[in-house]
């Protein structure tokens, strides 16, 4: 028998890894703690709420995963860099805390453009500086994964502040690829459509608006969170080896329009 002298695929494994996860209470941070475990990964669960983390963390368990609690709040720079000097360094991390409060720019108050600057760039760039740091001491490189949106790549009605801090997720995260390359430290987005959530809910009750949403996706269904586990397993692991600055749509072809 002829044979070929091909390689193997990549591991989409992530045993003895560590993986931090930022947001991971609800929605689609706990989503991609239970994939980075149910991969072999040990997570780390870290968001305000404990109670909220503990009940993941006893999903995770509970289906054989290996799960622990961190209650930080992100918004305190001092206390992330504590928490993350103290738990880590980490293999991976993943940015999935982050808010969006839909108006027109008109109507957005100072309060709320603040806010929601504030978690979904700010301590974004907070938590990734601390992980880079943890990440660089060790010596041996990681993944950093960034919870974007399609908002990041186009702009919609009632979302100017929260377009506008994606387009910087997507920004930093290009920038950070070239400074963190020769580190073996990659970084990437993650950028889902609109999956059903604890924070779409509102929006999607509105049939007017959900059926919107519906006619922007090419596969005519909202996103579910099982839709994106398989992309952070693929973004942490060796799979994604050579992949770094780049952003993992998964928004149903919405961007493909």
């Amino acid at each position: 028998m002829v044979t070929q002298d091909l390689p193997f695929t990549p591991s989409f494994r992530l045993d003895g890894r560590r993986a931090l996860i930022v947001g991971a209470g609800r929605g689609i941070g706990a989503a991609g703690a239970c994939a980075l475990a149910g991969a072999g990964a040990e997570v780390t669960l870290a968001a305000r709420s404990r109670d909220e983390l503990e009940a993941v963390a006893g999903t995770v368990r509970s289906r054989g995963g290996m799960a622990q609690v961190l209650a930080l709040d992100v918004t305190d720079a001092q206390a992330v860099a504590r928490g993350m000097a103290d738990d880590g360094p980490w293999d991976i991390v993943v940015n999935s805390a982050g808010t969006n409060r839909p108006a027109r720019l008109t109507d957005t108050s100072d309060q709320d453009l603040q806010d929601v600057l504030d978690l979904n760039v700010r301590c974004a760039m907070v938590v990734t500086r601390e992980a880079a740091r943890g990440m660089i001491a060790a010596g041996r490189g990681g993944s950093i994964i960034n919870v974007s949106s399609q908002m990041g790549h186009v702009g919609g009605p009632k979302r100017a502040v929260y377009c506008a801090t994606k387009h910087a997720l997507e920004g930093m995260t290009k920038a950070l690829a070239w400074e963190l390359g020769p580190h073996g430290i990659r970084v990437n987005t993650l950028c889902p459509t609109f999956i059903e959530t604890a924070m779409t809910a509102p929006m999607l009750a509105d049939p007017a608006f959900a059926e919107q949403v519906r006619s922007r996706i090419a596969l005519g269904r909202l996103g579910r969170l099982d839709d994106v586990m398989g992309a952070f397993v693929f973004l942490a692991s060796d799979a994604s080896a050579l992949v770094t600055g780049t952003a993992l749509m998964v928004d149903g072809g919405w961007t493909a329009a």
